[in-house]
C-alpha cells in the first residue's frame, strides 16, 4: 500500500488571496487512484498551480504545474500517472495519482503564484 498526505497551500501574492489544501492522509492499495484536493481564491486573472512531492528527508521536487490558458508542464518521470487540471470556475486544481505505487508515498503540496516559475 502507499500512504500520501496533502499539506497546507502555499501562495506567492497578495494576502487577500488564498488556497484551501485540505489535510488528508490517504492510505490505498498498490494499483489504486487517489485525488489530493486543493482549492484557492485570487483577485488575479492568471494563477498559476504547482504541485510538489516531498518524500521523507528530502526536500520539495516539482511535479507539475497548471494555467488558465493551458501553460502547463508536467515532469517527465510521472506524465503517465499524475494528473491535474485546473478548474478555473470551481477554482480547483486536484491532483489524481493513477496506478498508486509504493515509491508515491510522500508529502504532497501545492502552490499557487500570480507568475510563472
Amino acid at each position: 500500500s502507499a500512504h500520501v498526505s496533502a499539506a497546507d497551500c502555499h501562495v506567492l501574492w497578495a494576502q487577500k488571496d488564498n488556497v484551501l489544501q485540505p489535510e488528508v492522509d490517504v492510505t490505498a492499495t498498490e494499483g489504486e487512484a487517489v485525488t489530493l484536493g486543493c482549492e484557492y481564491n485570487t483577485s488575479q486573472t492568471t494563477p498559476y498551480l504547482y504541485w510538489y512531492k516531498q518524500d521523507v528527508s528530502d526536500r520539495p521536487r516539482f511535479i507539475l504545474s497548471r494555467s488558465k490558458f493551458s501553460l502547463e508542464k508536467t515532469e517527465d518521470g510521472v506524465k503517465d500517472r499524475f494528473k491535474s487540471r485546473l478548474n478555473s470556475t470551481l477554482r480547483s486544481v486536484p491532483l489524481t495519482i493513477v496506478e498508486l505505487q509504493p515509491s508515491d508515498s510522500a508529502l504532497y503540496y501545492s502552490l499557487c503564484a500570480s507568475f510563472y516559475i
